[in-house]
């Protein structure tokens, strides 16, 4: 009887080590680079005269945690809508724009309309770090 159930309790325990949920899960590798940030602000001074809208025609409202990327950056997957983190501040930010074409490895970082904010970051060198699209977290 013995016998009979060893291979019984042994394929149950194949089984139970082969579930999903006992799985490791799997991580989405990230990407990261070193840019040059800048800030910017929603103001008419530093804007075309639509000081609530990006180039892209995104609509910004103080608060949102949103960027622009360089030209280069988005041959390496920093396209539209990819949510990034930023070394030296809190939480996910997202492209929303695109930076002119002589900047070159680098992110302007929306602070709304606080202008002390973005002269105290300045320009300063930061680590981004994202999960290309097409690939989960």
């Amino acid at each position: 009887m013995i016998r009979r159930l060893i291979p019984v309790l042994l394929l149950l325990a194949f089984l139970a080590a082969c579930h999903p949920s006992r799985r490791p899960a799997r991580t989405a590798p990230t990407r990261s680079l070193v840019v040059t940030a800048f800030a910017y602000n929603s103001t008419p001074a530093q804007t075309d005269g639509r000081p609530d809208e990006t180039a892209s025609g995104h609509r910004l409202r103080p608060g949102m945690k949103v960027l622009a990327v360089s030209r280069d950056l988005e041959e390496l997957g920093l396209t539209m809508g990819t949510v990034v983190r930023i070394e030296g501040l809190d939480g996910e930010w997202t492209v929303r724009d695109r930076m002119h074409g002589r900047k070159v490895r680098a992110i302007d970082i929306y602070m709304g309309e606080d202008v002390a904010a973005a002269r105290r970051w300045g320009r300063r060198q930061v680590t981004v770090s994202w999960t290309p699209k097409g690939q989960s977290k």
